[in-house]
This record gives C-alpha cells, structure tokens and sequence, in this order.
C-alpha cells in the first residue's frame, strides 16, 4: 500500500540552537525529511529557531517559521495553517520531541485536529521514563541491569545502600546525557543526586550497578506499517561502558561481536522495537555485552527517533536513515522504496559494508577554563569526525588526521606523552586525547594486558594499535632512499600519513611524496555503496585507500579506481571539518550554498569534507562527494587526481583557510580573493600598516613575537591591553590583561601553545560599542549585505553578543564612516567573494577591530533575516560569472533580527561563566522584534554588562 492520501500539509519541528548533546546532526535530518515530503507533493510547514542551519533555507520547506521553540508560536502556525494535517517530531532531537509531548499534554493537536506521525507519544514516553522502560524490559524477557528509580533523595540513598558502589545515576526526559553520572564513592553520591533530580524535568532519576568494562553496542532500525524491519547499522563503541556514546570513539561495523551474540541482539532489538508501540520509522537501541565467553547482553535504552548516530549510521552505511524514516511515517513501506544508492534495489536491503568507518569526537576543553576534562556519562563532545578506510587501522588514522589538533595521525610527530606515571593516569581517567595516549603507552612498552587492566578496551583494538607501533619501529630503520616498495605500501594501507612517514625517516614530507609518485604507490577511490558492489552503485561517493597493483592475462598492471574524471570543468569546494566552537554549522551552509551556486554556473562540483553530521557530506549534495579529512596530503591527491579549474576556501572558516598558504606554493588556483590578500588580512601587523596607509582609524598597537618585545610594547600602548594571536578562528587565546604580570603569563602561555605566533596588542578601548559589517565584493564594487550592532560592549567576542540588524543606536555619521571604511578595505584587499569587517566605536570615530576577507559566522544570519541568498550571489562573484552590480538586491526585513547566542555551560557546572573576547557559545537562535519598545530587546539591553570579563 502507497502513502497516505489524506496527509497533504505536515508540520516539521526542527532542533532549534546548537547545543552540546544535540548538534547539526538534526539540521541534517531535517533537511533530508522535507526534501523527502516534497518529492511527494506535500506541503511543508517548518518551525526551528535556528538561523545558521540549511534546514531553514527559505528553499528547503514551502513555509519556513524563524521563531522560538515554544507552544505559543505552535499555536500561531497552526491558526495561520488550518490545513495542517499531521506534525512530524522525530526529525529535531529532544527539543522536538518535548515540544511535541507539551502540546499534546495542553491538547493543542486535538483542538487543531493534528495528527502526530512517524513516532508513538506512549513509546516516548515508555522509553524516557526509566521505570516504565525496565518494567517492559523486564516483561518481555530483555535483560537490565540490577536497577531502581528514585523521585526523593532519600529514596535514592536507599537503593544506593542496597547496590553497593559503583553505580550509575540517569535523569529521566534528558538529552545528551544530561544529568548522569558514574559514582564511586559514597561521599560524592548526594551531590550527584541531588544534581540528576533538579536536571530531569519529573524529578526522576534511575540508579544502575554500574556495569564497568562491558562492551556497548549501539543498532539502527527502521520499521514501516506492516512490520518489516531493517537494522541498517552495528556500531561498536571502542571504549567500554561508562562513556556516553556521544564521546566514544565508534567503529562500524562491529568488530569484536561474534555472529551467535549479533543474531541475538538482532532478534533482542527488533522485539524491543515492537514492543514499546505500533509505529513507522527510525529507531536507535544501546546495548552492554559482557567481556567474557558467556557475551550477555543487557539493554541499556531504546530511542524511538531519528538519534545522533542515525546521521553517522546514514553516512557510514550510505542509507539515508532520515529520508526513508519520513516517506515510511506517511504511508510506504519499505518495500516499495527503491536503495537511494543503488536505484535499482529495494530499501527493505539491509546495508552490508566492505570498508570500515572510524567516528571519533571533537572536544573544545580550551574554551572552558577550569572545566573537568574527563569523559563519562555526560556527553562534552561539540562535534565528531568519521574516517573511512578499507582496514580499522586505515579508517583509525584518517579520523585522527581529520580533528584538526595539530597531530598528523597515530604516532610519528613527537608529540606524545612520554612520562609513565603520567600516561598510566590517563589511561585510568578517560579524556579527549585516549584515542593517543593508547599508542603512546605501547610505545613506552606497557603490555597490552595492563592497558586492558585498566583501560578494559578489547583486546583485538589495542592489537591493532601494536601492530601499528611494530611497522613504525621497523620503517624508523630506513631513510628515504633504503625504504622499500613493499614496506611504503603497508604503512599507506595503514593509514599512516607522509607527514608521519617522514618523521619516522627524518626527510621531508614532500620527498616521501615523490618517492610514492616514483613507486606508482598512489590513492584509488572507491565508492560507498550499501551493498559491497553486489550491485551497481549509481551515487559519487568515495573514499581514498591504496591498493596492490592488478596484473592482467596480458601483462597490464594496474590498480582498480572507482573515481571516473569527466571532461567537464570542476570546482573543489573545501568544507570546514568538525564542528567547534567558533566554526560550526553556518560554514557548513556557506559550503553547501557554494556547490549549489557553482553548479547553477555549470561546474562540475566536488565536495571534500569529513564531518558525518552535515548536509555538506550528504551523497547528493554535490556531484562528487569526497568524504576524506580536510588534511593537506588527501586534499592534493584528489586536485592531483580531479585537476579542477580551482578550489573554494572562503566559505569552509578557518578549516579551508589555513590550507589556502599550501594551495598557493603549489600553483593551484584559489577561487576569489587571493591568498596573499587572505593572508595580509590574517597577518595583524600587516594588516594594521594597511590601515595606516589608507587613513583608516584603529586601536594603537604593536606586533610581538616574545614575552619581551610584549613587555616594552607594553610602556607605550597602556593598558588595558587587547592580547591576539595570528591565524586563528573563534577568539581563540584572545585577552585582556590589566598589568605587566597578567600579560607576561599570558603570552608566555600562548606561545608555548601557537609557538612562533606573530602577536596583536591593541590597546583596548574601554567602553566602545561593537559593530559588524558583511560585504560582497568583485574587486571594483562593493555591496554590504548587512551592518549588525552587538548589544554587549567592545571586548566580548562577537560570536558571544546579541547582535542586532539593522543597527539600533549609530548615527548617521557613525554609520556612513562603517560603509566607507568597510569599501575602502574590501577595495584594499581586492576581494573577490564575501569579507566580514568588525569595528568599536568610541566619541563617535570607528575604529577597525578586524577584517576577514572570508564567509563569516553572520552571512547565513543575514540571508535569513533579509530573505537573500547571499552566499550563492557570492560564490558567482568568485567565479567571475557575474559582478555585483548584475543582482537585483531586494533586501525585506519588519522590524529588527536579533542573532542570540546559545551556551552550553550546563555540561561544565565549575566553569567561569563570564564572557571576553574568546568565543564560548555553541549555538545561536534567531528573533525578530517589530520596534526595540518590545520586552525581549528590552532584557537583552538591560543585562548586556553582566558578563564580561578578561
């Protein structure tokens, strides 16, 4: 049986702002869920608050509603569209899924006649109420841990009495794990109590005898009407129970599961999926395994939605989890869909992998001072990457290389623990950086059993991990010119990079370069396609590996590549990597806006990007997705192997950018502006002398390279003094300091972790107002697509103020000083593309703060709050299709658009909360007001001195 035929306008609630625990993986599936419901001829109506997102793209849903997640504004979309027919909550995370539960508890959806698709409320609430979920559990025969609920603080100590320590405290209704936590002695329980019970919104918590060192599984379903079910991915947590699976590196498909125990969990997910509800669509299970021959499996939970993992599922498997969730909520049933890969199998296909994929996450620790850098059952991770390779030592390497942490890999850069007492507290404490420290304790020779002892990772990763080590060692004994073929090839099909392989021969990473050119030992590209190539796969989607040359009947050697080079003329558009604070989502849209707008000009597009939680790396965003890390050695082979007519850097942030220096010293084309006018704006010392050239005001400063030269700059600047390093995105290690010793820790600091740092001192000026402003420019004109005004003081970073379009409070003369300066530096720096240009005005003189020559976090901002789409006016600019005065700029915006800045300062409760001029906010929402009488503006104004520090 088809769709529905009765549902013909659905309502999407989208995720609202970014925050850790729920990120863009949301904005990924909801993007994929209204393009699913268009293809069916469906009205789509959506509501998210989120302005940086692809999914609130005017060209995304028929009605797109920018308002606060809240029952109020349902109300009003639903008066303003009485042909609603169903609401879709399973595509915007918990945020969704709460909103949705509120408004069927106050009995909006009934007083509209809504219906709720794609998700049972009963089977939420079952699944989020832990007491309800053990007793179903319980029932049909699915094994839990020894656990109880507690609604009192006294209960809680009483069951606690009864288990004995450790044990595990979960909130009820959170996200993200929210609340959690693993407790081992006594005297730190009432505090986690009382923390788990004010955090669950019904005051409940459930205590576990916390099962420590067993393995966590987590399986991917999809269900339709007539109870079919596929499980579309196994993932494997290499870290064992007691880190929140948002901060485990995962490993798909599972390695260490024998097929006895994976048909078990199989049958046990299927049957959990059944029993909480009769419903349609996606549905994640976690479960723990005992370590031992006996393999037990006990269910840890079941989320009836779309999850986190779904969109690293979606991309590891290729299976778009979010798109067939959605036609199998209207009516389909999976049998009747087609493989969207394939196009000629059906969707009721399960997925089989040849090749493995390696997730491991992104923390951002160094933004939050003084914050516990241990992981538990509280997720901390602010994004992930995903590796792809033909081996888990190939797939470990490449997501190591795509973090984007200065490190090149596993090993071979010098840059490991080498202190014993050291290394064995890490491995005690899990922390960001385990996934290294693992290699540096074999290097130091701790047997595998102690790191087992204590880590209680699986035997057969840390294996993987000596074997590593071993081909090291054995490489380490040759130079450049002794190395042989065999041994050259083996380290590639490990993943080591040439960085690494250099290191370990002492040479330079550019002569292991030539060498694997001499040896014909080059990259092949093969695609991703759900079905180990059983069949013909119609979708460019590549991975790199290396293979062992094929010798045919007639002598021909060569090695199988999957990647075709058309004749057409191509573009690279380069992503941003892993989302962080300071370079999240919205570059991500600026790059998806770049390959749609290269595309429209009749370029073939080429998408490079490692992150598996975007739109960016969806299989038919661009017409070649390459999902490899933004990392020099991989970037070059593809230009080797694509040979396209240049390469995008500004709409990927600073990910792109800093690889715009290697691009130029090799002859390879930047599309737009230059890379001497991106580096002459990145540089502070030049870009100051530029300003002084062109008669532009700016803070007095000087340029540092030592504690010393700040000391004496010091003397003749006054402090208070404005601290910033070169080359960096989101404020990082920017300060104000009050005096000599303040500023001499603080340098010194700095340049031991940015060594060689060219250093900015400004002295700050106390008091000023910030404003931005956001330009296109073709090299001869300009068009400023929007001044904001931040209605916090000079000194908080920009991404941290509220931040107001238009501007609320510059005069005339204020405001035509912003335009001209912002024209003469855009001319100065002869951009081609988007520039981002960011002043403090003090007695009425604007003064130049910064200018980035690049997309910036406010583009997607202002395309959204003046309903234009600017970065697709911008990418034409750079390709020299058209110039500025060839669009007609109609910009419409009621009223003001104020950007609101989300933190996630909850996951780091003894952290400072006070902002400066380094960014901390993860996230941002959007709010339009009609006149600054209005109570919200009102607020914001009032409290706007509250936060700022140092």
């Amino acid at each position: 049986m088809p769709k529905r035929k009765d549902l013909k306008s659905i309502l999407i609630i989208g995720s609202g702002p970014i925050i850790i625990g729920q990120a863009c993986e949301f904005d990924y599936s909801g993007s994929q869920s209204l393009r699913s419901l268009r293809e069916d001829g469906i009205e789509t109506i959506l509501i998210n608050s989120n302005p940086a997102t692809i999914m609130t793209d005017p060209a995304m849903a028929d009605h797109v509603y920018l308002k606060p997640l809240n029952t109020k504004s349902i109300i009003e979309i639903l008066k303003n569209h009485p042909n609603i027919d169903a609401v879709l909550p399973t595509m915007g995370g918990q945020t969704a899924l709460n909103l949705c539960i509120e408004a069927d508890e106050k009995g909006i959806w009934e007083d509209f006649g809504v219906e709720i698709i794609g998700v049972d409320i009963d089977a939420i609430n079952i699944t989020e109420d832990r007491e309800k979920f053990r007793e179903l559990m319980l029932k049909i025969g699915i094994g839990m841990p020894p656990q109880a609920s507690a609604t009192s603080f006294l209960k809680g100590k009483e069951i606690a009495q009864e288990f004995g320590f450790p044990l595990v405290i979960r909130a009820s209704f959170t996200l993200g794990g929210a609340g959690a936590s693993i407790v081992y002695d006594p005297e730190d329980f009432d505090t986690q109590l009382s923390h788990g019970l004010e955090v669950s919104p019904i005051h409940e918590v459930m205590i576990d005898k916390a099962l420590m060192g067993w393995k966590e599984y987590e399986l991917e379903l999809l269900r339709d009407k007539n109870d079919n079910v596929v499980i579309i991915c196994t993932i494997e947590n290499m870290d064992p129970m007691g880190i929140h699976t948002g901060d485990s590196i995962t490993v798909a498909p599972a390695m260490t599961l024998s097929d006895r125990t994976f048909q078990r969990m199989r049958d046990m997910a299927i049957h959990m999926m059944r029993s909480i509800g009769d419903f349609a669509g996606g549905c994640n299970v976690q479960f723990a395994v005992s370590p031992d021959e006996k393999e037990d499996i006990i269910a840890i939970e079941i989320n009836p939605r779309v999850s986190r993992s779904s969109a690293l599922a979606s991309k590891a498997t290729g299976y778009p989890i979010a798109k067939i969730a959605t036609k199998l909520a209207i009516g389909y049933s999976l049998d009747e869909l087609d493989n969207q890969i394939t196009k000629s199998t059906s969707a009721l296909f399960e997925p089989t992998l040849d090749y493995v994929i390696v997730k491991i996450p992104r923390w951002n620790f160094d933004k939050f001072e003084g914050s516990d850098r241990t992981l538990g059952l509280q997720m901390k991770s602010v994004g992930e990457v995903m590796g792809i390779g033909r081996s888990f030592q190939e797939a470990l390497h490449k997501a190591t290389q795509s973090l984007e942490i200065k490190r090149n890999g596993l090993g071979a850069d010098g840059k490991g623990y080498k202190d014993y007492d050291k290394i064995i507290q890490k491995l005690k404490v899990p922390s960001w950086d385990r996934v290294f420290v693992l290699y540096d304790a074999i290097q130091l020779g701790i047997p595998l059993k102690t790191i087992h002892d204590i880590t209680k990772i699986d035997m057969w990763f840390l294996k993987q991990y000596e074997e590593l080590h071993y081909l090291e060692m054995e490489i380490s004994k040759y130079t450049v010119e002794s190395l042989s073929k065999s041994l050259l090839l083996e380290a590639k099909q490990k993943g080591f990079a040439d960085r690494q392989i250099a290191h370990m021969l002492d040479c330079y990473e550019s002569e292991v370069h030539k060498k694997r050119m001499a040896l014909k030992i080059n990259r092949v590209y093969k695609l991703v396609d759900t079905c180990a190539a059983e069949f013909k796969a119609m979708t460019p989607y590549y991975y790199s590996t290396f293979e062992e040359e094929i010798e045919t009947a007639d002598g021909t050697r060569f090695v199988a590549n999957d990647s075709e080079v058309t004749d057409r003329k191509k573009i690279v558009v380069l992503g941003s990597g892993p989302n962080r604070i300071g370079q999240g989502i919205e570059f991500d849209y600026c790059c998806v806006h770049g390959v749609l707008a290269a595309a429209e000009c009749d370029y073939e597009t080429i998408m490079i990007n490692c992150n598996p939680e975007t739109v960016s790396t969806d299989f038919d965003t661009a017409d070649k997705l390459y999902f490899e890390p933004v990392f020099w050695e991989h970037i070059y082979d593809i230009i080797l192997h694509e040979k396209p007519e240049g390469v995008i850097v500004q709409l990927g942030g600073q990910t792109a950018l800093k690889l715009a220096e290697k691009l130029d010293r090799y002859g390879i084309n930047i599309i737009g502006t230059s890379f001497k006018s991106l580096d002459l704006a990145e540089d502070r010392g030049s870009f100051s002398t530029l300003l002084k050239e062109n008669d532009i005001p700016y803070p007095r400063f000087g340029v540092a390279e030592t504690a010393d030269e700040a000391l004496q700059l010091a003397d003749e600047l006054n402090f208070p003094l404005l601290v910033r390093p070169s080359y960096v995105l989101g404020g990082q290690g920017m300060k104000i300091v009050i005096n000599k010793e303040e500023l001499e820790a603080h340098v010194v600091d700095l340049l031991r972790s940015i060594p060689n740092n060219k250093l900015l001192l400004d002295h700050y000026l106390d008091g000023a107002i910030e404003a931005e402003a956001d330009a296109i420019c073709d090299g001869e004109e300009i068009y400023i697509i929007g001044i904001m005004e931040h209605i916090e003081p000079c000194g908080i970073h920009s991404g941290d103020s509220n931040a107001t379009l238009p501007p609320f409070n510059l005069g005339e003369f204020v405001m035509q000083q912003i335009k001209d300066h912002t024209k003469k530096i855009a001319l100065a720096l002869k951009t081609v593309g988007l520039i981002n240009i960011q002043f403090a005005i003090k007695d009425d003189i604007v003064y130049i703060i910064e200018a980035n020559p690049r997309a910036s976090r406010t583009v997607p901002f202002i395309a959204k709050a003046y309903g234009e789409p600017y970065v697709n006016y911008a990418t034409k600019v750079m390709l020299g299709e058209k110039k500025v005065k060839d669009f007609d700029f109609k910009p419409h915006l009621d009223g003001y658009a104020i950007k609101q800045p989300v933190f996630s300062f909850n996951k780091f409760p003894n952290v400072n909360k006070n902002l400066g001029p380094e960014m901390k906010s993860t996230g941002e929402s959007i709010l339009f007001i009609d006149s600054l009488k209005d109570d919200d503006f009102y607020n914001l104004y009032s409290r706007r001195k509250m936060y700022l520090s140092k």
